[in-house]
């Protein structure tokens, strides 16, 4: 569902165009001609000191008339039914089912895309893939050490947003269990019911970790009829690299040997049925995503609701508010004034 979008309306909208001439005319006549039922008597003595009120008596008058008046105004606004129009688009059928696996193992702070690292370029195009599918469940699964499904695939993309920007490097343990990750992210796509159901696993290649070996855990992609994306990031040789251990909080800088391997990759991905993309360069993985984003697609339909909240009883109380705020302070307060 696409958020929400509001507007403001009326029922009988003449009504609120008549208060826009009705209110600003009556107080241009009113102080025009001014009350035809006042008198100004002289009080003390001829020729004496003149009387005055203790206090700004005409400012408080003007300041009683103007809230009069936006009283009478609220009313008239009131009467014309003023409604909070929501409309929004919701989807009528189901969009796809894609759970990212990414590798966040140490290997991944390896500064070979362009002067930044292989984890910070992926996970900056994975943010902008989800914006471009939001009718989409986009989920998220990091591989270390160890493997955990941090976000399952949902429309709420700002929480897919939240949880790779306080995603960290050796979060997960300084390993990479790809077999690890790709089994659970089978299990969890195994009874997905979405038309079209995917895996993008990313990584470096260096499987070093885990009980499970990556090409079985392909292959169970396969048998649930998952289909998988293998994105080989970063190149092999020595790679500047820089972070900080997120347990130790030491920053960690030098040469790293990549042992980048795509015969692994490719292992994998034909043990999965799946498509490998080498990424060895920051633009060419942007055009794997280009890729996945073009070939994993769902047609949809899509449909708008609208909504209309009527408001007239807070306009109501606001000018009774004003009305009886007037009427109090002149009775009880101005009384020997006026």
């Amino acid at each position: 569902m696409i958020p929400a979008q509001m507007s403001f309306s009326f029922e009988r909208p003449l009504i609120a165009a008549a208060a826009l001439i009705v209110i600003p005319l009556a107080a241009l006549l009113a102080r025009k001609l001014g009350s035809p039922f006042t008198a100004s008597v002289p009080l003390g003595p001829p020729g004496g000191i003149p009387f005055k009120a203790p206090f700004n008596l005409g400012g408080i008058v003007k300041a009683l008339r103007i809230l009069e008046y936006c009283g009478t105004f609220l009313l008239f606004i009131s009467a014309a039914g003023p409604l909070i129009k929501t409309s929004e688009t919701v989807w009528l059928n189901r969009g796809a089912d894609i759970l990212f696996v990414l590798d966040i193992s140490p290997s991944m702070a390896a500064l070979d895309m362009g002067g930044a690292s292989r984890f910070n370029i992926a996970r900056e195009l994975l943010k902008k893939f989800a914006e471009r599918r939001p009718s989409d469940s986009i989920g998220l699964a990091a591989v270390g050490y160890d493997a955990a499904l941090l976000v399952p695939p949902t429309t709420d993309h700002t929480l897919l947003d939240s949880r790779l920007e306080g995603l960290r490097i050796g979060e997960m343990g300084d390993g990479t269990a790809l077999g690890m990750g790709l089994a659970l992210a089978a299990y969890h796509l195994e009874k997905s019911t979405a038309p079209r159901r995917a895996v993008v696993l990313i990584s470096d290649g260096e499987n070093n970790a885990g009980a499970i070996h990556p090409e079985t855990a392909a292959a169970m992609l396969k048998d649930v009829g998952v289909s998988l994306w293998v994105i080989g990031i970063g190149s092999g040789g020595e790679v500047p690299i820089d972070y900080v251990d997120p347990f130790t909080r030491i920053r960690r800088t030098g040469l790293f040997d990549s042992s980048y391997d795509t015969d692994a990759l490719r292992k994998i991905s034909s043990a999965g049925g799946g498509t490998l993309i080498s990424a060895p360069s920051a633009d060419a993985l942007a055009t794997a995503f280009t890729r996945l984003d073009d070939q994993e697609m769902v047609v949809r339909r899509a449909g708008t609701v609208t909504r209309f909240y009527p408001c007239y009883l807070s306009f109501m109380i606001a000018a009774l508010g004003f009305i009886i705020t007037v009427r109090f302070v002149k009775r009880f307060f101005l009384g020997a004034w006026l």
